[in-house]
C-alpha cells in the first residue's frame, strides 16, 4: 500500500514522500481500515514543519483525521464488520490502508457523505467542546467569536444554531457575511468593528462566551464585547500577537481567561462522553445542519500540492486527500 511518510522536518517537498508499505493483518482488538479521505489541517502543516506541540517519531505517516471502511476484523472484536464507515481515531491517517484500535474507532452511519465524515474528527468536537465545557449556555444566549469562517468558526455557528444559541461572527473580509448568514450565523461584523461600542446594536443582551482564535488586538475586541462574569476561551493564535488585556476587565467585570487544546480535552473526556458526540455530529452532518466547504480534493500521488494548497490563505474550504485509489 502507499502512504505519506514524513522523514525529517521542513518544507513538504523537501520532507514528505508517498511510499510503498506493508499492510499488516489487524491484531486482537484491532481494525484493519481502508482510508477513503483525509484533510490536509493547519497542525499536519506545523507537524510537517517541526513547530507543533507533540512531534511523532520519524520516519512516520502523517495525518491526524480521516474516514474509511472496514476491511477485516481482527480476533475478540465485536461492534464492527467489513464494509462499516468509521473514524479510525488514530494518528497516521495519511494512508490507503490503517490498523486502528476498535475500542477507540468510531461507527458511522452507511450513507453519510465521506468528503464530510473525513473532517469529522477535529473541526467538529472542537467546536462541540468550545460550546459544552465552560459555560454554561441556554437557549438565546449570544457566543462572540473571531476567525468565523474557520471550520472550527463555521462548526461553532451551526452546532450552536441546533442548540437554539446565537452567534456573533467577526471575519476580516466584507464577501463572508452574505457566506457565515446562510449557515446560520446570526450577526457577522468585520474586524475593524468597535465591539466595546457598538454590542448593543448586534445583541440583545451582552455574550456570556467569546471564543477566540487571533489573539492580540482581535481577542481584546472580544473581551470588551462579553457580559461581566463571561469567559474568552482562546484556542488558536492565528495572528501571531499574545493576549494583552486590560486589568479593568479582571478587576472591574472580573471575566475568565481559559485554553483550549483538543488534544487534551480528548484525553480527559469519557469514552461514552466522546462517542455520543459524534453521534450527534454525525446527525446534524447527515441532515445537512452541519457542513464544511471543501476547496479541493488531491489524490495521494500530489501530496506536495495538496499540502502547499493547504498553506495558502486564499483556500475556500478544507484541503483534501483522495485515498481510495
Amino acid at each position: 500500500m502507499r502512504a505519506a511518510r514524513l522523514h525529517a522536518f521542513g518544507k513538504a517537498a523537501e520532507v514528505l514522500r508517498v511510499e510503498e508499505v506493508p499492510a499488516p493483518p489487524p491484531g486482537p482488538g484491532e481494525l484493519l481500515v481502508k482510508m477513503l479521505a483525509a484533510p490536509v489541517n493547519p497542525a499536519d502543516l506545523n507537524i510537517i514543519e517541526g513547530k507543533y506541540g507533540e512531534l511523532p517519531d520519524l520516519p512516520a505517516v502523517i495525518g491526524n483525521e480521516g474516514v474509511g471502511r472496514v476491511v477485516a476484523v481482527g480476533g475478540g472484536v465485536s461492534g464492527f464488520a467489513p464494509g462499516d464507515l468509521v473514524l479510525p481515531m488514530c494518528r497516521g491517517t495519511w494512508t490507503q490502508n490503517l490498523l486502528a484500535s476498535a475500542r477507540d474507532a468510531i461507527l458511522l452511519p452507511a450513507g453519510l457523505d465521506v468528503h464530510q465524515a473525513a473532517m469529522l474528527t477535529v473541526n467538529p468536537p472542537s467546536a462541540w467542546g468550545l460550546l459544552q465545557d465552560f459555560v454554561k449556555l441556554n437557549a438565546g444566549d449570544w457566543i462572540v467569536q473571531n476567525a468565523a469562517n474557520s471550520a472550527v468558526g463555521r462548526s461553532v455557528i451551526q452546532i450552536a444554531r441546533a442548540r437554539g444559541g446565537k452567534t456573533l461572527n467577526v471575519v476580516r473580509r466584507p464577501e463572508l457575511i452574505d457566506e457565515l448568514r446562510a449557515i446560520g450565523a446570526d450577526r457577522v461584523v468585520l474586524e475593524d468593528c468597535d465591539l466595546r461600542s457598538q454590542i448593543g446594536e448586534f445583541c440583545d443582551r451582552r455574550p456570556c462566551l467569546g471564543l477566540n482564535a487571533v489573539g492580540g488586538a482581535s481577542a481584546l475586541n472580544l473581551a470588551n464585547a462579553l457580559a461581566d462574569e463571561g469567559t474568552l476561551v482562546t484556542y488558536g493564535a492565528m495572528g501571531r500577537q499574545p493576549l494583552k488585556i486590560p486589568n479593568g476587565l479582571l478587576i472591574f467585570r472580573n471575566l475568565h481567561f481559559r485554553g483550549f487544546w483538543l488534544n487534551r480535552w480528548k484525553e480527559k473526556s469519557p469514552a461514552p462522553a466522546i462517542k455520543e458526540m459524534f453521534s450527534t455530529l454525525a446527525g446534524l452532518v447527515a441532515r445537512g445542519e452541519l457542513v464544511l466547504p471543501v476547496h479541493r480534493v488531491y489524490p495521494l500521488t500530489e501530496l506536495v500540492e495538496a499540502v502547499e494548497e493547504a498553506g495558502r490563505e486564499s483556500r475556500a474550504g478544507k484541503v483534501l486527500l483522495d485515498l481510495s485509489a
